[in-house]
């Protein structure tokens, strides 16, 4: 999924965080602090929803970098749906079973995907919680004392000895590390 304006985001410079929110807003705290400090540390981003690290492009303008981080249009189909059309492969009896369910093939696509959904939430959240942390922390927090044992209790669950172990990391490096993996610990 592509970073826009609206994407909430949260950037490092070191240890330190230098800016938290929207993808615009962090684009314009970052132009101002390396105008400020061009030769500081390098700066990190990372998206608070994957812990992934998205790169903004801050060339030209404020204009050119607002107009850089909105959505493209949309494609043909059924916008107003959200449809996105993609291609899926099955085996022959198993189209001949999609095509035989009332409303056709995406009808029954549709419904299948959304029971899988409803059955493994809370599954899926502490999964995404731990990937969004583990992906953090390896970028930003790999070498701190405490990281491999960090991580251990991050998959295993246990929120006691993640925050014994992460407790002497930088303030701001251990509080967002924290932050993406409360879920991880609500499961």
């Amino acid at each position: 999924m592509a970073v826009t304006a609206e994407t909430l985001c949260t950037a490092f410079r070191g240890e330190r965080r230098l800016a938290a929110g929207d993808a615009l807003s962090v684009a314009r705290a970052l132009r101002a602090a390396l105008v400020a400090e061009p030769d500081g540390p390098p700066v990190l981003v990372f998206e608070d929803a994957t812990g992934k690290r998205v790169d903004l492009d801050l060339r030209g303008s404020d204009e050119e970098v607002a107009w850089r981080l909105s959505p493209p249009p949309r494609g043909p189909g059924r916008p107003k749906l959200g449809v996105v059309a993609r291609e899926v492969t099955l085996l022959p009896r198993h189209w001949e079973w999609l095509n035989a369910q009332p409303g056709g093939a995406s009808v029954a696509l549709r419904k299948l995907v959304d029971e899988a959904r409803k059955g493994s939430e809370a599954k899926d959240r502490v999964r995404r919680a731990q990937e969004a942390a583990y992906r953090f922390m390896l970028e930003l927090a790999g070498d701190r004392p405490g990281y491999e044992e960090a991580v251990r209790a991050l998959y295993a669950a246990d929120r006691e000895r993640f925050d014994a172990l992460t407790a002497d990391w930088p303030v701001e490096l251990r509080d967002y590390a924290r932050a993406l993996a409360e879920g991880a610990f609500s499961g």
